[in-house]
């Protein structure tokens, strides 16, 4: 399906039910903080992660019969990754996954693919690559501290 086909298609209902359900469907009393099952759940250890986890590969699901460009994808990927990465961690993690809602990014991604299909898939690519970079630059430092010290112990 051509981008031009499916900017008539909007994100479907469901996607939306199933994010508020996951990331933001209850107000914690007394403030205005949302936090969804997906924070609930996690605090059973291992089952919670994974079935919030299998659900919301849901939306990416979504973005690949869509036929988004892979830079999207990749970047709701990115976002599960992190969210199950740091989510694992126990008390850290749950705290972690109230705060940073993957599937509320992951459905932002579609909807602003939806509205502006060009530049979302230009704006997801330099993302990736911008982080790819970070993370190349963030190994090479230990590896780089490590041989100067080595160099400075044998001189």
């Amino acid at each position: 399906m051509s981008p031009a086909a499916r900017t008539d298609d909007r994100v479907p209902a469901w996607a939306e039910r199933l994010v508020r359900f996951l990331d933001d469907g209850l107000v914690l009393p007394g403030t205005n903080f949302r936090v969804g099952f997906d924070a609930l759940i996690g605090l059973i250890p291992g089952v919670g992660d994974l079935f919030t986890s299998a659900t919301a590969l849901s939306l990416v699901w979504l973005a690949i019969q869509r036929d988004l460009p892979k830079a999207v994808i990749a970047r709701m990927l990115l976002n599960l990754g992190i969210d199950a990465l740091v989510g694992a961690v126990p008390l850290i993690g749950d705290v972690f996954d109230m705060v940073f809602k993957a599937n509320r990014r992951n459905l932002t991604l579609l909807e602003r693919y939806d509205q502006a299909p060009k530049q979302a898939g230009t704006r997801d690519t330099m993302f990736l690559v911008a982080a790819g970079v970070s993370v190349l630059l963030l190994l090479t430092i230990p590896f780089m501290l490590a041989i100067l010290l080595v160099r400075l112990l044998l001189d």
